[in-house]
């Protein structure tokens, strides 16, 4: 995609260059791991709520919503308990599969082995979540989740560092957006099956015989299979030591071009430098994860149960923000080579402040009437296209910044450092909010909570963080840009 402007320093192919249907086909890796998760936190908190409610109360949650909606509150921290110990085990196991998959040296790379385990493993764990929760059975219901989050963690951490494995620093930022506009393709397509799949109309069903089991176990199996088939074509399409030795010259080259306060020697310490601005991008991050994972854990029982509305209004307005998020993730790398990424992640932290600040406003339009919703307001879609766009910018640019930090021989490492601030703010704040939602009462303590949290993110990013920017590359035009194999 690019070439840099002194060939003499550049590979024998005359300069860097995206290929963008290797990254592409590495992104299916990414579509897996969205497509598991936008179904887990789509349906998982609300299965958690209702299993609750029937064993403290006696009563189904929609029995419980018609009777007495407020305690509806009074189970959220639970769910947020039972929510966070699934990100406490990613906290501890992605860093250690990192650096395991640094570390090993295989016929099919270091990355692969890790991911093909973990897939089928998951995949064989993850239908069994809907058949506990359909049965009551809350032991087994946990059991499955923290089977599928084991070893997602063990697929998660070496799927995302081969992008960066076998792509020159300047080129992380485009090919980060390629992969996760991949990923997020695998979000979309889960976000239908809720759209098929009515959650609502399963929670809703006051009668148990009305609880149609197909209903909640289907998408959880067509999810295990496409994860399966993702992992497939991954395999078959990237060799991972055949493109590490082919692209060495690349590599190389990259890690002159980096942008770091000071250059990278993996026989010296991190030099004082680079360590305070790994520790800035880390603690912008565990705040705008904060906010972000508070909307996606308590979005779809907000939904249901302060606007009263089905589910399916969920899964319109997650495709809404999954379309502006493609946008973003198209253009941030772009952004990125005229402004840099620290403006580009302080660009979007302000589109989705204005996004949550539209988010306070947001109110029921009526009660459910004899089991029919009224009605779901528009504004909420305008709200989350502008947070889908905004951290489409920040998470495009962020996990690049990270891995810049480091060398070749570290970034499962350094992948494990990005994943340990996200998966500690995830791990915090499903508790954090779920205590706050009771004190408060009232739903809308989401939005305020999430603003406030994207505000001292922007304002620690902003303060701490240097703007650096590349070495000077030159894009390459016409057919070339297409990223052809070389």
């Amino acid at each position: 995609m690019f070439k840099r402007k002194e060939p003499a320093a550049a590979p024998a192919n005359g300069g860097l260059k995206l290929n963008y249907r290797r990254t592409a086909l590495i992104g299916f890796a990414f579509f897996g791991i969205l497509l598991l998760w936008q179904v887990y936190d789509s349906w998982c908190p609300t299965f958690l709520t209702d299993i609750f409610a029937h064993r403290i109360y006696g009563m189904t949650s929609a029995e419980l919503k018609l009777s007495d909606p407020e305690k509806i509150l009074d189970v959220q921290w639970i769910v947020g308990v039972i929510m966070a110990c699934d990100n406490l085990a990613a906290l501890i196991l992605l860093p250690i599969f990192g650096r395991l998959s640094d570390k090993t040296h295989t016929p099919i790379g270091k990355r692969m082995p890790y991911i093909l385990v973990g897939t089928l493993v998951s995949a064989v764990a993850f239908p069994f979540i809907p058949l506990f929760f359909h049965n009551k059975n809350i032991v087994g219901m946990i059991i499955a989740m923290v089977t599928v989050l084991i070893f997602m963690m063990m697929y998660r951490n070496p799927a995302v560092a081969l992008m960066p494995d076998i792509t020159p620093k300047p080129l992380r930022a485009k090919a980060n957006g390629i992969i996760n506009i991949m990923g997020y393709f695998g979000g979309a397509f889960a976000t239908v099956l809720g759209m098929v799949f009515v959650l609502s109309k399963y929670i809703d069903a006051t009668e148990p015989a009305a609880r149609n089991l197909w209903v909640i176990e289907l998408p959880f199996l067509i999810a295990s299979a496409l994860m399966v088939i993702s992992a497939l074509v991954l395999f078959k399409t990237i060799k991972e030591n055949e493109l590490a030795e082919q692209l060495k010259d690349e590599i190389a080259l990259g890690e002159e071009l980096a942008a770091v306060a000071s250059p990278i020697d993996d026989e010296k310490p991190m030099s004082k430098a680079n360590r305070n601005m790994l520790l800035a991008i880390l603690a912008a991050e565990f705040l705008w994860f904060m906010s972000d994972n508070a909307l996606g854990t308590y979005i779809g029982n907000y939904v249901i149960y302060f606007l009263s509305s089905s589910s399916k209004y969920t899964s319109t307005m997650i495709i809404v923000g999954g379309l502006a998020s493609v946008v973003g993730f198209a253009i941030a790398g772009f952004i990125a080579d005229k402004v840099g990424r620290k403006w580009t992640i302080s660009s979007g932290l302000v589109i989705t402040f204005l996004g949550l600040i539209l988010m306070c406003f947001v109110r029921p339009l009526g009660k459910f009437e004899q089991g029919v919703e009224l009605g779901f307001p528009v504004l909420l879609y305008v709200v989350w296209a502008l947070k889908g766009f905004g951290m489409a910018l920040v998470h495009n640019c962020s996990f690049p910044m990270v891995v810049e930090l480091c060398s070749a021989k570290k970034i499962g490492r350094f992948t494990g450092f990005y994943y340990a601030s996200s998966m500690s703010a995830q791990t915090i704040t499903p508790v954090l909010l779920g205590y706050i939602l009771k004190a408060a009462g009232a739903w809308r303590a989401l939005p305020v909570y999430a603003t406030i949290l994207t505000v001292l993110s922007f304002a620690v990013f902003t303060a701490f963080v240097k703007n650096i920017k590349s070495g000077k590359v030159a894009n390459v035009k016409g057919l070339e840009a297409l990223g052809a194999d070389d």
